[in-house]
């Protein structure tokens, strides 16, 4: 399979190697609480525990032969490097 399952979250213990072709995606979240989250019932939405607010972004990555590309950039959006 040349597909690995890479965890973001603290403590991660997922090997794997990424290889040109992959993509991954990063999803920071700022949070006024807690850090911890409940999924509600239909699978896919999630608070966190505490219920106070919390902002989360994404973005999609896809590894090349001579580095990263970011394919959610907005025109003009600055990159960290």
């Amino acid at each position: 399979v040349n597909n690995p399952w890479l965890q973001h979250y603290v403590k991660n213990k997922a090997k794997g190697v990424m290889k040109e072709g992959h993509v991954f995606t990063v999803e920071p979240m700022i949070n006024l609480g807690a850090y911890s989250d409940i999924t509600w019932g239909d699978n896919w939405t999630a608070v966190t525990s505490d219920g106070k607010r919390s902002a989360q972004f994404e973005h999609t990555v896809l590894v090349t032969k001579d580095g990263c590309e970011i394919l959610t950039a907005r025109e003009n959006e600055p990159v960290m490097t």
